[in-house]
């Protein structure tokens, strides 16, 4: 069973990150950041369609400042989604700023509503940490997945991830009739892959979603990370593989009961396979935020120490333990795909 025995500590974002979020367009200028978001006034509770509490708070404005609050939520919305355009915002409003009180960083959610159709999307507004900062960039590069998110001093923007929330998921859908277990449970193979190779820890059922894509006979999924925090922090193995926490039983049972040890070494060496084509796709990109990684400090001594012994073991390669910084961690076991798909 993976645990967590200690809050994670926040790390401020280095003239070395800042600097490649700058050159591949990630670091923007907006009118609006997070500590202007806490000038609310007053909240009140949130709660579902079925009247339970979400743990979310609806805040609320003075008037005189909730003109101008909502005016540069929705250039931010511009920026993230149409480059800055604001004629594409004419006929939305923001229609309500929530944030989330349990949270470690107790993000703000903002919900924009296109007035003509009530259509509907979601971004979330969040301090700026360094460690979830490298684990979207790292998600957008090594995933399936791409990630839209924008960074200016200390405030983060990200794009809502869509979704039904790993916990739901198992809670509603996993007994269905039309579920398919074996590509669920081959794609939690393939994510605990992921999560393993570029070092996301953390991923229990509150911190994915599954996204269903139905097919003309079949339907596919895809179980996508949407909590970052935890890139390249603990100290434990298990913490980095999904399959040790108690929360994914479900997903976890659908693989013991019908992916083979042989099926299940497969989709590894596929999803490897996988990674190794997007490192050779974006090595630029890589290599800039790997030696940005390695100056930088997102964890403790003690975690790294402890990391680099256990993945030495599990590799059988002596190189992690000449390992001083996570993002040296995280380069070697990189390498490993690629010399996997690359034998001398």
């Amino acid at each position: 069973m993976a645990l967590i025995s200690k809050k994670k500590l926040i790390y401020p974002i280095s003239n070395g990150l800042r600097e490649y979020l700058r050159k591949y367009g990630r670091e923007v200028d907006f009118p609006i950041h997070y500590a202007d978001l806490l000038r609310y006034s007053s909240s009140i509770p949130l709660y579902d369609f079925k009247g339970n509490d979400t743990l979310w708070e609806t805040v609320l404005f003075s008037e005189s400042d909730r003109e101008e609050i909502h005016y540069n939520v929705k250039k931010i919305y511009s920026l993230l989604k149409a480059e800055g355009d604001m004629s594409v915002m004419e006929h939305l409003y923001v229609d309500r700023i929530d944030l989330c009180v349990y949270g470690n960083t107790q993000p703000f959610r903002v919900r924009i509503v296109n007035k003509i159709n009530d259509n509907f999307d979601y971004f979330y507004v969040k301090n700026a940490d360094a460690s979830r900062v490298y684990g979207l960039e790292l998600e957008h590069l090594l995933s399936p997945n791409r990630i839209n998110y924008l960074v200016h001093q200390t405030t983060l923007i990200e794009e809502h991830i869509a979704g039904i929330p790993g916990e739901q998921f198992m809670r509603q859908y996993v007994t269905d009739n039309v579920l398919n277990p074996i590509r669920l449970a081959k794609e939690f193979v393939k994510f605990n892959e992921r999560c393993f190779v570029r070092l996301l820890g953390d991923m229990h059922s509150s911190n994915f979603v599954v996204d269903i894509t139905p097919d003309f006979e079949e339907i596919h999924y895809r179980i996508r990370a949407i909590d970052f925090d935890q890139q390249s922090y603990e100290g434990k193995k298990s913490i980095y593989l999904p399959q040790y926490f108690k929360q994914n039983n479900a997903l976890i049972q659908l693989g013991i009961k019908h992916i083979t040890p042989e099926s299940m070494l497969q989709y590894q060496r596929e999803e490897r396979a996988l990674i190794a084509t997007r490192l050779k796709s974006s090595p630029t990109e890589i290599e800039d935020l790997l030696k940005s990684l390695e100056e930088d400090t997102i964890s403790t001594p003690e975690n790294i120490d402890s990391l680099k012994k256990e993945l030495a073991k599990h590799y059988q390669n002596p190189d992690f333990l000449k390992c001083s910084k996570m993002g040296q961690i995280l380069r070697i076991s990189l390498e490993q795909v690629l010399k996997k798909q690359n034998p001398e």
